[in-house]
């Protein structure tokens, strides 16, 4: 059997449909690319519900590799997230740790970790394919922080393994709630993950 890698995408939230996280991972589920077989987990929205599910996939299927997927309404790229921070903000507004609603995504965590995955090899793929993608530095302080967070801090010894997170813009169809904010075909982001998963799936077979 292929090695796993997990995919995760975000359920549709505030009020929207669709969410292109998931209709994505929903499409690549059980797919091999690049070598490995991918299982899509739907994810709830919320940070400690999120943190909950990528740990409870990531116990269950042991996988070699995890690309976290969500929804950044507003972005007109595809964002690779560099850094996840320890930093759980259940109303989705930055705070600080003490406020009510906030916490840490892991009480006596380091304050942040960085992305595994092959950023700038996914990025000049992307690039060749005229993908417009960038590299983010923050994911926020909401569910896909903390999912990111959590995959992160519980493979920590386990280094070889990838582990981040990508950030997708509005789906063409959810442009009649957003008329001024950028989307992008879902056919494209799709296109974009399977580019990062294969670029990803090359990084693990040269460790």
């Amino acid at each position: 059997m292929p090695p796993i890698l997990i995919l995760t995408g975000f359920e549709p939230f505030r009020g929207e449909k669709i969410n292109p996280s998931w209709e994505i991972a929903r499409d690549l589920d059980g797919e091999v690319i690049g070598g490995m077989q991918i299982k899509s987990v739907r994810v709830p929205v919320g940070c400690a519900k999120a943190a909950r599910r990528i740990v409870g996939a990531i116990v269950r299927y042991r996988p070699r590799a995890v690309i976290g997927l969500g929804e950044a309404g507003g972005r007109p790229a595809i964002s690779i997230e560099r850094i996840a921070i320890n930093l759980a903000d259940e109303r989705g507004s930055l705070a600080r740790i003490g406020d009510p609603g906030i916490a840490a995504v892991v009480r006596g965590g380091p304050d942040a970790y960085f992305s595994r995955l092959p950023m700038s090899r996914i990025i000049r793929e992307l690039d060749r394919k005229d993908i417009p993608a960038s590299v983010s530095l923050t994911a926020g302080a909401y569910a896909c922080n903390a999912l990111m967070y959590a995959a992160l801090h519980h493979l920590r010894r386990k280094p070889r393994i990838p582990v981040g997170f990508i950030h997708l813009p509005y789906e063409a169809r959810q442009a009649g709630r957003h008329r001024s904010a950028p989307t992008m075909p879902l056919a494209t982001m799709e296109s974009a993950v399977r580019i990062a998963i294969a670029v990803t799936a090359r990084s693990v077979r040269a460790t």
